[in-house]
């Protein structure tokens, strides 16, 4: 009993620290996937470099963007950082 009493602060840091920074940066990243992996053709994107275009085409893992000129760029589905509205 004594060894749970000496472990509970060990325990309880831990435990506030997966509420607070484990558990968002999880949800966090599960809704960045589930946005990539449902963009199509149309979708204003910004990328996470800052480039801001459109949806052209959609392959398994890239993504094909115009941009304003009429430029077309191939980008990995994780570089797109938010749709924007």
């Amino acid at each position: 009993m004594e060894t749970l009493i000496a472990l509970s602060p060990l325990l309880l840091m831990f435990l506030l620290m997966w509420l607070f920074i484990i558990r968002p940066a999880q949800k966090r990243q599960k809704t960045t996937a589930n946005m990539q992996s449902e963009l199509k053709r149309g979708d204003r994107i910004v990328t996470i470099g800052g480039l801001h275009g459109q949806v052209d085409a959609v392959d398994d893992a890239t993504i094909y963007i115009t941009v304003a000129d009429g430029t077309r760029m191939q980008f990995e589905r994780q570089a797109i950082a938010r749709i924007v509205e």
